[in-house]
């Protein structure tokens, strides 16, 4: 081999050595995170429907929020976006694009440890396998001494890490260039007893000139929300789109949106067909379809543009109805499934309209609800289908509400009552059960009895109530016990319990554990349906539905306490301390759900009886004429 070939292969080998460290000293392109994307991001399957390489042209609306990181004078970024408008594809490129392009250490901030781990897992991993740029730069998981874990992932220039919005440890140490938090709204109140998780992350930027944070999430509750304050602080810029008659630009929001649809219904369920969707301008009023609309030119418009130079601070505002994945009707069927359901209706203002859900207390008061009293024609009105009792117990009372239920959870209030007497005597049980054992009437003459009673065994009387119920176990009286707090389910399966008399268990009686909370939102819900029919509740114009019992069946709200795990507590409204109304009827409400009543097969049996019992109308002959008699009472 000459002495020109061994040169050569040493130039080689030298050459592959230090390739690795001089590619350190090769400035980054000049590119915006855009253009980075469109040039080198890979869509991974687990995350995205759409898999291969990015295309901002699929997401206009998403070029700006993410160009904004490459201006110098931008410190600070907020995006509240509603789903399927791809608001963690644009984390996932700027986090792409700052450890390829401009590498500094990232804090990358979820609601809970879970969180972090659930996205870097399912989101960061893959998207690191899959765009051959950033697995170049980041170490292998595989090997030994691989900085790459589940919530830190290293690369030349800096490091991620990943955490839940409590740990105060990983939001107060190092120093951190970058900030980036997912889900604001969803975050802890506070980092232990160390205050605010955002003010204690983004203290770590103050050593950095070139320093930025991004916040995302979506709008939750106005007044009670964190990006919502956030986005105030910025340009607050809406995406508005071009209308194809006028020129005009606009955002599109639902009360523009119009639509036909048709009602099904399905056993105890409604079905929803809807068409003839369009759009109307509310510049000019004119008419157009989903696709002419997103088809045309959109930007965004800037209600603060102060913010900009005054904070460094740029915020945009998102909903789905810009979406390229969310069809403006499955946006429709998801708000009509959800009507008379404000937990499921704050989903949809949220995740699809893009709106912050304000719990505006817009229930009337109680004269107004009062004044819906109507007239029955007797004790149970036609529509009643099933009647069940609720009993609250009291040291010195029993008080009940009878209810009618009908198609599609119509209710009718049937009686209400006091029974006056401690509940462990007999002479008091013996009156609930004149309550229980009634039948009530329709104005045919045909009767109901009660299916089934709830009783509250709460109090200082809980053996006697579940002594008194065991012997009343063949008119389906139960005991029950309440449990307050978000999200337990309203009825469950009863549990055989213990019935202890002077410390000696006597035997077992089955009761009930109801979630009030669960019951008074469904009761609140309801009462404000205004027009007779599903989920409507009807009153009769009686003395025992009088003011009080209205005041009763008023007297909680929800209201939300920060700081709490599940902020929203159902509290007495000032003025309103008796509250036996509303418990009744919750009670009276979860022997129905724990029913499960078939209405239509039972409306059926009613229509085929009331035929079977149809009198035959036979002709008379006519009377005879008598001689009229004149006689008194004695």
């Amino acid at each position: 081999m000459t002495k020109s070939e061994l040169q050569a292969i040493a130039a080689e080998k030298l050459n592959r050595a230090i390739a690795p460290a001089i590619s350190g000293f090769k400035p980054p392109e000049k590119l915006t995170v855009s253009e980075w994307a469109d040039r080198k991001r890979k869509l991974s399957p687990e995350s995205s429907a759409e898999v291969g390489s990015w295309r901002t042209s699929r997401t206009p609306y998403l070029k700006e929020p993410m160009d904004s990181f490459n201006d110098p004078k931008v410190r600070h970024i907020v995006i509240v976006a509603s789903s399927q408008v791809g608001k963690s594809e644009c984390i996932n490129n700027l986090i792409g694009y700052i450890i390829d392009q401009d590498p500094g250490s990232i804090l990358f901030i979820q609601p809970t440890t879970i969180d972090a781990k659930e996205y870097s897992k399912l989101r960061i991993a893959p998207m690191i396998r899959d765009t051959k740029c950033l697995k170049s730069k980041v170490s292998d998981p595989k090997s030994r001494d691989s900085a790459n874990t589940i919530l830190q992932k290293a690369y030349p220039g800096g490091i991620l890490t990943m955490c839940g919005s409590t740990e105060a440890h990983a939001l107060a140490s190092k120093p951190i260039r970058y900030i980036f938090g997912d889900e604001r709204d969803r975050w802890a109140t506070s980092a232990g007893n160390e205050g605010d998780p955002w003010e204690l992350a983004t203290a770590r930027q103050i050593t950095f000139y070139n320093a930025k944070s991004v916040e995302v999430s979506t709008p939750t509750i106005k007044g009670a929300s964190a990006i919502e304050t956030a986005y105030a602080d910025g340009t607050k810029e809406r995406w508005k789109t071009r209308c194809p008659h006028c020129g005009k630009y606009s955002e599109i929001t639902f009360e523009n949106i119009r639509f036909d649809k048709e009602e099904t219904v399905v056993g105890n369920d409604k079905t929803y067909k809807v068409f003839n969707i369009y759009y109307i301008c509310p510049e000019c009023g004119a008419t157009s379809t989903e696709d002419e609309i997103k088809r045309q030119p959109s930007k965004w418009v800037a209600e603060n543009p102060d913010a900009y130079e005054q904070h460094g601070t740029r915020s945009f505002w998102l909903s789905s109805w810009v979406s390229p994945w969310a069809s403006w009707k499955s946006t429709i069927l998801q708000y009509l499934k959800a009507i008379g359901n404000s937990r499921k209706m704050q989903v949809v203002y949220n995740t699809r309209f893009g709106l912050l859900w304000e719990d505006r207390g817009d229930l009337e008061d109680e004269d107004s609800v009062m004044a819906r009293r109507e007239q029955y024609p007797a004790e149970l009105p036609d529509g009643v289908l099933c009647l069940t009792c609720g009993v609250d117990t009291q040291d010195d009372r029993l008080e009940y509400e009878v209810v009618g239920f009908g198609h599609f959870w119509e209710s009718w209030g049937i009686a209400k009552g006091i029974i006056m007497g401690r509940p462990d005597l007999d002479e008091t049980w013996e009156r609930l059960d004149q309550v229980i054992d009634h039948v009530y009437k329709f104005q045919n003459g045909r009767g109901l009895k009660i299916s089934c009673t709830f009783v509250d065994e709460g109090g200082h009387f809980t053996q006697d109530v579940r002594q008194r119920c065991r012997d009343r176990l063949g008119k389906k009286v139960f005991a029950i016990k309440g449990r307050g707090g978000d999200g337990i389910p309203y009825t469950t399966a009863p549990k055989k319990q213990k019935i202890v008399v002077k410390g000696k268990a006597i035997g077992q009686t089955w009761v009930y554990e109801i979630g009030v909370d669960a019951g008074k939102q469904l009761i609140f819900d309801n009462l404000r349906v205004q027009t007779p029919g599903g989920k409507y509740c009807h009153f009769p114009l009686r003395d025992d539905y009088g003011p009080a019992f209205f005041k009763g069946l008023l007297s909680e709200r929800l209201v939300y306490k920060s700081g709490r795990k599940n902020p929203w507590v159902w509290e007495k409204i000032p003025g309103h301390e008796r509250n036996e109304a509303l418990d009744c009827r919750n009670y009276a409400q979860a022997a129905a759900k724990a029913l499960s009543p078939d209405f239509d097969a039972i409306g059926k049996k009613f229509k085929a009886s009331k035929e079977s019992e149809t009198p035959v109308v036979r002709k008379q002959p006519p009377a005879k004429k008598q001689r009229k008699k004149f006689y008194d009472d004695w």
